[in-house]
């Protein structure tokens, strides 16, 4: 059986550009959606957080859905991203929802993870927001691991329609580290696979990037 390492936002508020706090945390559809797809195609999903916290869902992504249940489920006993060991793992999968922006994005031991993940020729995937979680991914030398690399990620376009004002662009960011950025229509589902590297732009994606990432297990 084919392992799989969600890691998945600890975070519940996100610092606006204006300095003023929005609650935040992980989106559930990409979490539980993506959860299902993988489980339902025959892997084992290990759900991990930093700290092992036992992570907050945005309410958010919960109007007008049943996944309340579901992803209180899936994320309720969350291992502990910083004593993860890459060798156990064949892909590691990273959900968005704004939270990522937060804590993901500045985590020095999950940049290591991805970077030994794509190293040894695993599986790397990130949805939506998700590929905030790449930023820290930068070798000693400076050199971001994902330089080159043709990805999808939630545009900028997105994030301006959502209205949000965000502290800063994830896609600005990693374009600015030498990603190469595929973007879909708005809200479209688009998923990017580039060898063993797989990203979707947003929730609309989800399923779709599930796939993709069970197709190269």
């Amino acid at each position: 059986m084919k392992k799989v390492l969600m890691v998945v936002t600890g975070a519940n508020e996100l610092k606006l550009a204006d300095g003023t706090s929005h609650p935040t945390g992980f989106w559930a559809e990409e979490v539980v959606e993506s959860h299902r797809v993988l489980t339902e195609g025959g892997a084992e999903v290990t759900v991990a957080t930093p700290g092992g916290v036992v992570p907050t869902v945005d309410a958010g992504s919960l109007e007008g859905t049943d996944f309340a249940g579901p992803a209180a489920a899936v994320t309720r006993d969350p291992a502990n991203l910083g004593e993860v060991d890459a060798a156990d793992f064949d892909a590691i999968y990273v959900p968005g929802g704004h939270g990522p922006m937060t804590d993901l994005a500045f985590d020095a031991g999950l940049g290591r993870l991805l970077t030994e993940f794509h190293d040894t020729g695993k599986v790397v995937a990130a949805l939506c927001h998700g590929p905030a979680g790449l930023l820290p991914a930068v070798r000693a030398n400076g050199e971001f691991v994902f330089a080159g690399k043709e990805m999808a990620v939630f545009s900028d376009e997105e994030e301006r329609q959502g209205g949000l004002d965000v502290p800063y662009s994830v896609e600005g960011r990693l374009r600015e580290l030498g990603a190469k950025i595929a973007t879909g229509p708005a809200w479209s589902s688009t998923v990017v696979t580039d060898g063993r590297f797989v990203t979707g732009q947003n929730p609309q994606s989800t399923v779709a990037t599930a796939q993709a990432v069970l197709a190269l297990l």
